[in-house]
Protein backbone atom coordinates (compact mmCIF):
# COMPACT_ATOMS: atom_id res chain seq x y z
CA UNK A 1 0.00 0.00 0.00
CA UNK A 2 1.44 3.54 -1.19
CA UNK A 3 0.68 6.68 0.90
CA UNK A 4 -2.08 7.82 -0.88
CA UNK A 5 -3.77 4.52 -0.34
CA UNK A 6 -2.42 4.54 3.43
CA UNK A 7 -4.09 7.66 4.11
CA UNK A 8 -7.32 6.25 3.01
CA UNK A 9 -7.42 4.01 5.66
CA UNK A 10 -7.08 6.60 8.41
CA UNK A 11 -9.20 5.92 11.47
CA UNK A 12 -11.86 8.45 11.74
CA UNK A 13 -15.01 6.68 13.35
CA UNK A 14 -15.11 6.17 17.00
CA UNK A 15 -15.61 1.88 16.32
CA UNK A 16 -12.60 2.34 14.38
CA UNK A 17 -10.97 4.51 17.19
CA UNK A 18 -12.08 1.83 20.25
CA UNK A 19 -9.88 -0.89 18.08
CA UNK A 20 -6.60 0.97 19.34
CA UNK A 21 -7.82 2.66 22.92
CA UNK A 22 -10.01 2.71 25.35
CA UNK A 23 -13.16 4.66 25.34
CA UNK A 24 -15.68 4.14 28.44
CA UNK A 25 -19.67 4.52 27.54
CA UNK A 26 -20.37 8.10 29.26
CA UNK A 27 -17.38 9.32 26.95
CA UNK A 28 -18.74 7.64 23.56
CA UNK A 29 -22.23 10.27 23.53
CA UNK A 30 -20.13 13.24 24.33
CA UNK A 31 -17.03 12.52 21.59
CA UNK A 32 -19.45 11.89 19.11
CA UNK A 33 -20.81 15.28 19.55
CA UNK A 34 -16.87 16.73 19.46
CA UNK A 35 -16.50 15.08 16.17
CA UNK A 36 -19.55 15.98 14.48
CA UNK A 37 -17.98 19.52 15.03
CA UNK A 38 -14.39 19.12 14.21
CA UNK A 39 -13.83 15.94 12.40
CA UNK A 40 -11.53 13.25 13.40
CA UNK A 41 -8.93 11.75 11.16
CA UNK A 42 -5.52 9.84 13.03
CA UNK A 43 -2.71 8.57 11.08
CA UNK A 44 -2.57 4.58 12.18
CA UNK A 45 1.05 5.48 12.06
CA UNK A 46 0.95 8.26 14.51
CA UNK A 47 -1.83 5.87 16.95
CA UNK A 48 0.62 3.33 17.01
CA UNK A 49 2.70 5.59 18.84
CA UNK A 50 -0.11 5.40 21.83
CA UNK A 51 0.51 3.87 24.62
CA UNK A 52 -3.80 2.42 25.16
CA UNK A 53 -3.05 1.74 28.63
CA UNK A 54 -2.12 5.22 29.49
CA UNK A 55 -5.15 7.32 29.50
CA UNK A 56 -2.60 10.78 30.02
CA UNK A 57 -0.49 9.39 26.73
CA UNK A 58 0.99 12.70 25.74
CA UNK A 59 0.17 11.68 22.05
CA UNK A 60 -3.35 10.90 22.84
CA UNK A 61 -4.16 13.93 24.12
CA UNK A 62 -3.22 15.80 21.17
CA UNK A 63 -4.65 13.48 18.65
CA UNK A 64 -7.35 11.90 20.33
CA UNK A 65 -10.71 14.02 20.92
CA UNK A 66 -11.50 14.43 24.47
CA UNK A 67 -15.15 15.82 26.03
CA UNK A 68 -13.20 19.15 26.88
CA UNK A 69 -13.31 20.15 23.69
CA UNK A 70 -16.84 20.73 24.17
CA UNK A 71 -15.49 23.70 26.56
CA UNK A 72 -16.20 26.66 24.25
CA UNK A 73 -13.61 29.80 25.53
CA UNK A 74 -12.07 31.22 23.56
CA UNK A 75 -11.90 32.48 19.88
CA UNK A 76 -11.59 30.67 16.39
CA UNK A 77 -9.25 33.63 14.87
CA UNK A 78 -7.02 34.34 17.68
CA UNK A 79 -4.49 35.96 15.82
CA UNK A 80 -6.61 37.85 13.19
CA UNK A 81 -6.23 35.91 10.02
CA UNK A 82 -9.44 37.42 8.91
CA UNK A 83 -8.37 41.03 8.81
CA UNK A 84 -5.26 40.24 7.15
CA UNK A 85 -6.52 37.79 4.58
CA UNK A 86 -6.40 39.90 0.67
CA UNK A 87 -8.16 37.68 -1.43
CA UNK A 88 -9.51 33.79 -0.10
CA UNK A 89 -6.23 31.90 0.63
CA UNK A 90 -3.34 34.64 1.18
CA UNK A 91 -2.76 36.65 4.15
CA UNK A 92 -0.24 39.53 4.32
CA UNK A 93 -0.10 40.25 8.21
CA UNK A 94 3.52 40.90 8.00
CA UNK A 95 5.33 42.90 5.08
CA UNK A 96 7.94 40.45 4.03
CA UNK A 97 5.34 37.41 4.46
CA UNK A 98 2.61 35.98 2.51
CA UNK A 99 1.02 33.36 3.76
CA UNK A 100 -0.86 30.84 1.72
CA UNK A 101 -3.33 28.50 3.02
CA UNK A 102 -3.27 25.35 0.29
CA UNK A 103 -5.57 23.60 1.54
CA UNK A 104 -8.30 22.78 4.48
CA UNK A 105 -6.95 19.55 4.66
CA UNK A 106 -4.10 17.02 7.07
CA UNK A 107 -3.06 13.98 7.58
CA UNK A 108 -3.85 13.78 10.59
CA UNK A 109 -6.45 16.41 12.83
CA UNK A 110 -4.99 17.60 15.92
CA UNK A 111 -6.78 18.35 18.31
CA UNK A 112 -5.06 21.84 19.30
CA UNK A 113 -5.17 23.08 15.79
CA UNK A 114 -5.37 27.08 16.17
CA UNK A 115 -7.64 26.56 12.89
CA UNK A 116 -9.87 24.23 14.01
CA UNK A 117 -12.60 26.63 12.12
CA UNK A 118 -11.47 25.53 8.84
CA UNK A 119 -9.39 22.06 9.30
CA UNK A 120 -11.66 19.28 7.69
CA UNK A 121 -14.50 21.42 7.24
CA UNK A 122 -16.20 22.67 3.93
CA UNK A 123 -14.94 26.73 3.97
CA UNK A 124 -13.79 29.50 1.95
CA UNK A 125 -10.48 30.42 3.28
CA UNK A 126 -8.47 28.08 1.05
CA UNK A 127 -7.30 29.25 -1.80
CA UNK A 128 -9.06 29.33 -5.14
CA UNK A 129 -7.12 30.51 -7.92
CA UNK A 130 -3.25 29.91 -7.46
CA UNK A 131 -2.33 32.19 -10.18
CA UNK A 132 -4.26 35.14 -8.50
CA UNK A 133 -1.76 35.10 -5.41
CA UNK A 134 0.78 34.47 -7.32
CA UNK A 135 -0.26 38.36 -9.50
CA UNK A 136 -0.15 39.83 -5.87
CA UNK A 137 3.11 38.55 -4.86
CA UNK A 138 4.98 39.68 -7.80
CA UNK A 139 3.32 43.45 -7.61
CA UNK A 140 4.52 43.42 -3.50
CA UNK A 141 7.84 43.59 -3.88
CA UNK A 142 8.08 43.59 -0.06
CA UNK A 143 7.65 40.19 0.09
CA UNK A 144 10.51 38.10 1.08
CA UNK A 145 8.96 34.91 1.23
CA UNK A 146 6.27 32.73 1.07
CA UNK A 147 5.02 30.21 3.35
CA UNK A 148 2.63 27.63 1.81
CA UNK A 149 0.60 26.07 4.61
CA UNK A 150 -2.96 24.74 5.40
CA UNK A 151 -4.08 22.46 6.96
CA UNK A 152 -0.95 20.54 6.08
CA UNK A 153 0.79 21.76 2.84
CA UNK A 154 2.56 18.19 2.03
CA UNK A 155 -0.92 16.63 1.81
CA UNK A 156 -1.19 17.87 -1.28
CA UNK A 157 -0.76 16.47 -4.60
CA UNK A 158 2.98 16.34 -5.84
CA UNK A 159 2.30 17.65 -9.36
CA UNK A 160 0.26 20.72 -7.10
CA UNK A 161 3.41 21.48 -4.92
CA UNK A 162 5.10 20.95 -8.55
CA UNK A 163 3.22 23.72 -10.17
CA UNK A 164 3.56 26.08 -6.89
CA UNK A 165 7.44 26.03 -6.70
CA UNK A 166 7.71 26.90 -10.47
CA UNK A 167 5.42 29.78 -10.25
CA UNK A 168 6.79 31.56 -7.41
CA UNK A 169 10.44 30.57 -9.16
CA UNK A 170 9.40 33.22 -11.27
CA UNK A 171 9.33 36.18 -8.85
CA UNK A 172 12.64 37.48 -8.39
CA UNK A 173 12.18 39.23 -5.21
CA UNK A 174 11.76 35.95 -3.11
CA UNK A 175 14.47 34.90 -1.61
CA UNK A 176 13.38 31.43 -0.64
CA UNK A 177 9.93 29.74 0.43
CA UNK A 178 8.70 27.62 3.42
CA UNK A 179 6.30 25.00 4.10
CA UNK A 180 4.57 24.18 6.84
CA UNK A 181 3.53 20.60 7.55
CA UNK A 182 3.26 18.33 10.21
CA UNK A 183 3.79 15.61 7.68
CA UNK A 184 7.15 14.33 9.17
CA UNK A 185 5.30 13.93 12.64
CA UNK A 186 2.23 12.05 11.86
CA UNK A 187 2.69 10.32 8.40
CA UNK A 188 6.58 10.13 7.63
CA UNK A 189 5.69 7.57 5.16
CA UNK A 190 4.39 10.28 2.56
CA UNK A 191 8.09 11.66 2.23
CA UNK A 192 9.84 8.74 2.73
CA UNK A 193 8.26 6.94 -0.17
CA UNK A 194 7.31 9.47 -3.01
CA UNK A 195 10.41 9.72 -4.96
CA UNK A 196 9.21 12.35 -6.88
CA UNK A 197 8.75 14.78 -4.29
CA UNK A 198 11.92 14.23 -3.50
CA UNK A 199 13.49 15.20 -7.18
CA UNK A 200 11.71 18.15 -6.82
CA UNK A 201 12.95 19.78 -4.34
CA UNK A 202 16.31 18.85 -4.54
CA UNK A 203 16.04 20.31 -8.02
CA UNK A 204 14.33 23.52 -6.92
CA UNK A 205 16.77 24.18 -3.78
CA UNK A 206 19.51 23.34 -5.90
CA UNK A 207 18.50 25.31 -8.79
CA UNK A 208 16.37 28.31 -7.98
CA UNK A 209 15.45 29.04 -4.32
CA UNK A 210 16.08 27.78 -1.09
CA UNK A 211 13.32 25.83 0.64
CA UNK A 212 12.33 25.14 4.45
CA UNK A 213 10.02 23.03 5.90
CA UNK A 214 8.84 24.60 9.28
CA UNK A 215 7.50 21.46 11.54
CA UNK A 216 5.87 20.94 14.34
CA UNK A 217 7.50 17.77 16.82
CA UNK A 218 6.00 18.46 20.39
CA UNK A 219 6.66 15.12 22.16
CA UNK A 220 9.97 13.58 22.11
CA UNK A 221 7.70 10.36 21.49
CA UNK A 222 7.00 11.66 17.84
CA UNK A 223 10.91 10.73 17.26
CA UNK A 224 10.90 7.44 15.75
CA UNK A 225 13.05 5.54 13.00
CA UNK A 226 10.71 6.42 10.21
CA UNK A 227 10.30 10.03 11.13
CA UNK A 228 13.95 10.55 11.84
CA UNK A 229 14.33 8.81 8.14
CA UNK A 230 12.00 11.37 6.94
CA UNK A 231 13.82 14.03 8.22
CA UNK A 232 17.21 13.24 6.69
CA UNK A 233 15.60 12.69 3.69
CA UNK A 234 14.54 16.46 3.72
CA UNK A 235 17.54 17.49 4.56
CA UNK A 236 19.48 15.08 1.43
CA UNK A 237 17.15 17.61 -0.63
CA UNK A 238 19.00 20.39 0.75
CA UNK A 239 15.80 21.54 2.71
CA UNK A 240 16.30 23.39 5.74
CA UNK A 241 14.28 22.45 8.98
CA UNK A 242 12.46 24.80 11.50
CA UNK A 243 10.26 23.18 14.57
CA UNK A 244 7.62 25.42 16.24
CA UNK A 245 6.68 23.47 19.23
CA UNK A 246 3.79 24.74 20.97
CA UNK A 247 3.38 25.00 24.60
CA UNK A 248 0.80 21.99 25.93
CA UNK A 249 -0.81 21.32 28.95
CA UNK A 250 -0.33 17.39 29.71
CA UNK A 251 2.10 17.04 26.81
CA UNK A 252 5.67 19.24 27.25
CA UNK A 253 4.51 21.36 30.52
CA UNK A 254 7.68 19.59 32.53
CA UNK A 255 11.37 21.03 31.58
CA UNK A 256 12.80 17.63 31.23
CA UNK A 257 10.44 17.18 28.95
CA UNK A 258 11.09 20.11 26.88
CA UNK A 259 14.33 19.63 27.10
CA UNK A 260 14.35 16.46 26.53
CA UNK A 261 12.37 17.43 22.78
CA UNK A 262 14.88 20.14 21.78
CA UNK A 263 17.79 17.71 22.53
CA UNK A 264 15.91 15.33 20.28
CA UNK A 265 15.68 18.46 17.44
CA UNK A 266 19.58 19.20 17.58
CA UNK A 267 20.09 15.66 17.25
CA UNK A 268 18.41 14.88 14.17
CA UNK A 269 19.46 18.66 12.65
CA UNK A 270 16.30 20.44 13.31
CA UNK A 271 16.76 23.97 14.42
CA UNK A 272 14.26 24.94 17.15
CA UNK A 273 12.89 27.55 16.18
CA UNK A 274 9.54 29.25 17.98
CA UNK A 275 8.04 27.64 21.51
CA UNK A 276 4.71 29.24 20.93
CA UNK A 277 2.14 29.92 23.72
CA UNK A 278 -0.95 28.02 22.95
CA UNK A 279 -3.39 30.27 21.08
CA UNK A 280 -6.88 30.41 23.89
CA UNK A 281 -9.15 28.99 20.83
CA UNK A 282 -12.30 27.51 21.14
CA UNK A 283 -12.35 23.69 22.39
CA UNK A 284 -8.23 24.35 22.84
CA UNK A 285 -7.65 26.94 25.56
CA UNK A 286 -9.44 25.12 28.79
CA UNK A 287 -7.25 21.86 28.66
CA UNK A 288 -4.03 22.77 26.74
CA UNK A 289 -3.33 26.21 27.76
CA UNK A 290 -0.78 26.92 30.28
CA UNK A 291 -0.50 30.62 31.79
CA UNK A 292 2.25 32.85 30.87
CA UNK A 293 3.84 32.96 34.21
CA UNK A 294 4.17 29.40 34.63
CA UNK A 295 5.04 28.68 31.07
CA UNK A 296 7.95 31.30 31.43
CA UNK A 297 9.51 29.16 34.31
CA UNK A 298 9.10 26.00 32.16
CA UNK A 299 11.06 27.58 29.27
CA UNK A 300 14.03 28.84 31.53
CA UNK A 301 14.23 25.75 34.03
CA UNK A 302 14.42 23.87 30.21
CA UNK A 303 17.02 26.25 29.21
CA UNK A 304 19.16 25.27 31.79
CA UNK A 305 19.52 22.11 30.97
CA UNK A 306 20.28 22.76 27.22
CA UNK A 307 23.75 23.74 25.52
CA UNK A 308 23.49 27.05 23.21
CA UNK A 309 21.80 25.24 19.59
CA UNK A 310 19.43 23.69 21.60
CA UNK A 311 18.08 26.81 23.58
CA UNK A 312 18.24 28.98 20.68
CA UNK A 313 14.58 29.37 20.60
CA UNK A 314 12.15 32.07 21.06
CA UNK A 315 8.80 32.00 23.44
CA UNK A 316 6.45 33.59 21.21
CA UNK A 317 3.13 34.46 21.48
CA UNK A 318 1.30 34.65 18.14
CA UNK A 319 -1.05 37.70 18.73
CA UNK A 320 -3.26 39.95 16.32
CA UNK A 321 -0.95 42.58 16.38
CA UNK A 322 2.11 40.57 16.34
CA UNK A 323 4.57 37.95 16.92
CA UNK A 324 5.83 38.77 21.09
CA UNK A 325 8.69 37.30 22.14
CA UNK A 326 7.79 36.49 26.24
CA UNK A 327 11.69 38.07 27.54
CA UNK A 328 11.47 38.06 31.09
CA UNK A 329 9.56 38.29 34.39
CA UNK A 330 10.90 41.59 36.82
CA UNK A 331 9.18 41.66 39.91
CA UNK A 332 5.35 42.07 39.16
CA UNK A 333 6.06 43.10 35.49
CA UNK A 334 6.21 40.32 32.92
CA UNK A 335 8.64 42.17 29.92
CA UNK A 336 7.21 41.69 26.06
CA UNK A 337 8.83 42.26 23.46
CA UNK A 338 7.63 42.63 19.77
CA UNK A 339 9.36 40.37 17.68
CA UNK A 340 7.26 40.67 14.84
CA UNK A 341 4.43 43.22 14.13
CA UNK A 342 1.52 43.66 12.08
CA UNK A 343 2.73 47.49 12.74
CA UNK A 344 6.18 47.70 11.26
CA UNK A 345 6.86 50.66 14.07
CA UNK A 346 6.21 48.27 17.08
CA UNK A 347 8.52 45.80 15.66
CA UNK A 348 11.45 45.76 18.13
CA UNK A 349 9.69 47.12 20.89
CA UNK A 350 10.10 46.11 24.66
CA UNK A 351 7.25 46.64 26.61
CA UNK A 352 5.86 45.69 30.23
CA UNK A 353 2.66 43.97 31.51
CA UNK A 354 1.69 43.66 35.08
CA UNK A 355 2.24 39.93 35.94
CA UNK A 356 -1.04 38.14 36.35
CA UNK A 357 -0.46 34.43 37.13
CA UNK A 358 -3.45 33.20 35.66
CA UNK A 359 -3.24 34.92 32.59
CA UNK A 360 -2.86 32.95 29.30
CA UNK A 361 -2.74 35.08 26.46
CA UNK A 362 -1.59 39.07 25.87
CA UNK A 363 -5.53 40.81 26.35
CA UNK A 364 -5.41 39.21 30.25
CA UNK A 365 -2.40 40.90 30.94
CA UNK A 366 -3.04 44.64 32.32
CA UNK A 367 -1.09 47.85 31.55
CA UNK A 368 1.36 48.87 33.80
CA UNK A 369 1.48 52.52 34.93
CA UNK A 370 4.17 54.85 36.76
CA UNK A 371 3.23 57.94 38.58
CA UNK A 372 5.72 60.69 37.14
CA UNK A 373 5.74 63.82 39.45
CA UNK A 374 6.65 66.79 37.91
CA UNK A 375 7.39 69.25 40.87
CA UNK A 376 7.04 66.59 44.42
CA UNK A 377 7.72 70.15 46.82
CA UNK A 378 4.07 71.18 45.66
CA UNK A 379 1.66 69.02 46.55
CA UNK A 380 -1.08 70.46 44.47
CA UNK A 381 1.11 70.06 40.91
CA UNK A 382 -0.56 67.73 38.37
CA UNK A 383 0.54 63.93 38.39
CA UNK A 384 1.37 62.56 34.99
CA UNK A 385 1.29 59.12 33.76
CA UNK A 386 3.11 57.09 31.57
CA UNK A 387 2.11 54.18 30.12
CA UNK A 388 4.93 51.43 29.59
CA UNK A 389 3.35 50.50 25.77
Amino acid sequence: MNWIEEIKNNVATLDELKQFVTINEDEETALSMVIEQHPMSITRYYLSLIDPHNPHDPVRKMIVPSIEELQMEGSYDTSGEASNTVMPGLQHKYGSTALIISTNRCAAYCRFCFRKRMVGLPNREVISTFLDAISYIRQHKEITNVLITGGDSLILPTDTLKVFLEELATIDHLDYIRFGSRIPVVFPQRIIEDRELQDIFSHFTRHHKQVYVVTHFNHPNEFTPASELAVEILKKCGIVINNQTVLFRGVNDQPNILASLMRNLVRNGINPYYVFQCRPVKRVKSHFQVPIAEGYSIVEKAKSQLDGHAKRFKYIMSHKTGKIEIVGIMGDDIILKYHQAKDASLMGKLFKRKLNPEAGWLDELHDTYRPIIKNNLNRHSSTHWQSSL
